[in-house]
């Protein structure tokens, strides 16, 4: 595998993709590449199904790029649903357009349509990732992002001899979309995935699965980087590699503080750099990732396996396997998070806002609603400060450029409407959960923090929260209720991480703090995918600044219709 380091761009990239082909425009020459999106039978587990696939691959294609670059992606659309793309982590300035949430910055792809996603990548590098954003799709339709820094500007820690992407994933035997319709019937979650898996396969501990295990092969004495993404719909993972230690340098695309460990937490929608040298005795050591719960919920508790094979071992050799934290190790997450640190140096600052504008607190609750169609009555619901978001049948950046009345409003409240002891004992009621497409109107250039809490309406569980459109710095986090007269003392302002997805630990609260500077329309919402569904979101309308470059960009012409 070559360095990617040496990868040789140039400042335009034309990426045709989804039955289409890739452009790849150099000074000297186009190389072309053939991108579909179809159904395709894969066999990963006892038998094949047929899945959504990009260009036929599973994971999809990665996209290498370069900071300061601009990205084409046309993506013609041959699956039979409606389908849109979100590029995880890319801020997007102005351009909310591209963002791709279906029915908040754009309406679907139809099926046997186009739409091409222009973009620039500014400011950014390091590793991302791309996802369909509808439904339930990203189970089998993503891809990694890698943003190489400009050209002579060397990583900060020590150049690898390889890299390698690490792609955490969930995967269902069944047609999962059939299984979430089937869910919402009877009023209640999905069945459970079958497996998780790294890089679209298992590992040999699933039955029948015996030739599907990502295996990277590495020489003793050299270090490499392993770019994990965490793709998974609905579970928080533990990453171990045996026998080995993982030196974190970047998370979400932003150099860290380098420290090591002996496995990594990492959240639906969260990224992780790490370097691994490979110094053990040579032999083949297995990576393992398995979910984190701390609540007492049922997950799918399976482990997902690769191999790191040193050279000249045979396969014959029986991998080792890591030793994993405990599901519900909560101390190690609460651990682990808070040796997370921006790198904060003179050229890679933490510019934490100091002064807050606006400060904002939000409940974060599950529920059970009536339900006259399902056939147990009720069905499962979530919300944020009791709302339980509707998706509009338009986008809404599409309504706000456009000032169309009706499609939402802009009330949404900045606490929630009744206060209560967030996490004391558990409560079944829902305290007045309303359904609204409500957003909240934040002032271009003004400064937020936002406290997101966690409740114990059904039960206390930790959430995965993404921000679209920005990074965020996580200024602290607690367990138990926010105090507003105690734990802003204890913020870190100097070198919080700065992340595009945040994990609310169980039965506690997460503090951020952003610059509402890249006006449009901006989702919210945590990402499990189980959540979202159930309402579990909301949206930010960031209004245009006075200056020329301050203002949504117009809509560009091919901007799929609703």
């Amino acid at each position: 595998m070559e360095n990617r380091q040496n990868f040789p761009f140039v400042p335009f990239f034309y990426f045709f993709c989804l039955l289409g082909f890739v452009f790849i425009q150099t000074e000297a020459a186009v190389k072309k590449y053939q991108f579909d999106i179809q159904v395709r039978n894969v066999r990963r587990l006892c038998h094949a199904k047929p899945i959504v696939t990009v260009n036929g691959m599973f994971p999809g294609p990665t996209i290498y790029v370069r900071e300061g670059y601009r990205v084409l992606v046309n993506v013609t659309n041959s699956a039979q649903y409606n389908m849109s793309i979100h590029w995880h982590g890319l801020k997007q300035y102005r351009n909310g357009w591209v963002d791709g949430p279906a029915y908040i910055t754009q309406c679907p792809i139809k099926t046997g349509n186009s739409y091409v996603y222009d973009f620039n990548v500014t400011g950014q590098r390091g590793t991302l990732w791309w996802h369909a954003h509808i439904f339930w799709l990203r189970a089998t339709v993503y891809g990694a992002i890698v943003i190489m820094p400009k050209q002579g500007t060397p990583f900060p820690f020590p150049r690898p001899e390889r890299e390698e992407n690490i792609l955490l994933g969930e995967w269902w035997n069944k047609d999962v979309e059939a299984l979430v319709k089937q869910g919402n019937k009877l009023g209640l979650p999905p069945n459970m995935s079958d497996a998780h898996t790294i890089n679209g396969k298992p590992g040999p501990l699933f039955p029948c699965s015996d030739k599907h295990t990502f295996a990277m092969e590495v020489e003793q004495g050299k270090s490499y980087l392993l770019r994990i993404i965490n793709a998974a719909l609905n579970d928080e993972l533990f990453f171990a590699i045996a026998g080995h230690n993982l030196t974190v340098v970047e998370v979400d695309a932003v150099y860290t503080k380098p420290f090591t460990t002996q496995a990594i937490l990492i959240a639906p929608g969260q990224t992780t750099n790490v370097l691994v040298q490979a110094s053990q005795v040579p032999s083949r050591y297995f990576m393992a990732a398995r979910p984190f719960m701390d609540a007492p919920l049922s997950i799918d508790n399976k482990t997902a396996t690769a191999i790191l094979q040193y050279k000249g071992i045979p396969n014959t050799v029986l991998p080792i396997l890591p030793k994993l934290p405990a599901p519900n190790a909560t101390a190690f997450a609460l651990t682990y998070n808070a040796k997370l640190r921006s790198l904060n140096s003179p050229q890679f600052p933490a510019n934490v806002p100091l002064k807050v504008d606006r400060h904002l607190f939000y409940t974060i609750g599950l529920g059970i609603n009536p339900c006259p169609t399902c056939l147990n009555g009720t069905q499962l619901t979530a919300s944020l400060n009791n709302i339980t978001f509707v998706m509009p049948q338009i986008g809404l950046l599409q309504a706000h450029y456009f000032n169309i009345k009706g499609v939402f409003r802009t009330d949404f409240p900045d606490r929630p409407p009744t206060p209560f002891n967030y996490t004391g004992a558990p409560l079944t009621a829902n305290l007045g959960t309303k359904l609204g497409t409500r957003l909240s109107k934040v002032a271009f250039n003004s400064t937020v923090e936002l406290i997101l809490q966690d409740t114990n309406l059904l039960s206390v569980e930790s959430h995965p929260f993404h921000l679209h459109g920005y990074n965020f710095f996580v200024v602290g986090t607690g367990v138990g209720n926010f105090n507003p007269s105690k734990d802003p003392a204890k913020f870190n302002l100097v070198d919080p991480p700065e992340r595009n997805t945040v994990g609310v630990p169980t039965g506690g609260w997460t503090a951020i703090r952003f610059r509402a500077e890249n006006p449009g329309v901006w989702f919210m919402h945590c990402h499990l995918e189980l959540h979202i569904s159930w309402g579990l979101k909301t949206a930010f309308v960031v209004e245009n600044g006075k200056g020329p470059d301050q203002s949504v960009l117009p809509p560009p012409k091919d901007l799929p219709p609703c």
